[in-house]
């Protein structure tokens, strides 16, 4: 199991404190200094069952800068939000944990991290 997190983020050190209080095996990836390449944010998608827009953290002022709110989001536009991810990791939702079973959650909640542990 691996979880992307952001150090400054209270939901990030709110999941970690849920795996720990657990006992789960995890590693942790700082997404922002250890920044995943396109292929691994395509694979994370396919195993979140979403599209990039739907990990995108519009409200970001990046976010605002390349007017994401406006872009399609189609097939068509699919590579263009993975490409603007990867290029500024700040955008992607955190955090996100990788599952024993091949599945991923977004793991906003306690509820959510301990989903995870299920799987």
């Amino acid at each position: 199991m691996e979880i992307w997190i952001n150090p400054a983020c209270s939901k990030c050190r709110s999941a970690l404190s849920v795996l720990d209080a657990e006992g789960a095996e995890y590693t942790v990836r700082r997404y922002l200094e250890d920044v995943p390449s396109p292929e691994e944010i395509r694979a994370v998608l396919d195993r979140l069952g979403l599209e990039p827009w739907d990990i995108t953290r519009t409200q970001e002022p990046e976010a605002k800068e390349l007017g994401l709110k406006e872009w399609a989001r189609d097939a068509g536009s699919r590579e263009r939000w993975i490409t603007a991810l990867a290029a500024r990791p700040k955008l992607i939702q955190r955090p996100i944990i990788t599952a024993q079973d091949g599945s991923a959650v977004v793991a906003r909640t306690d509820e959510a991290v301990r989903d995870a542990l299920g799987r």
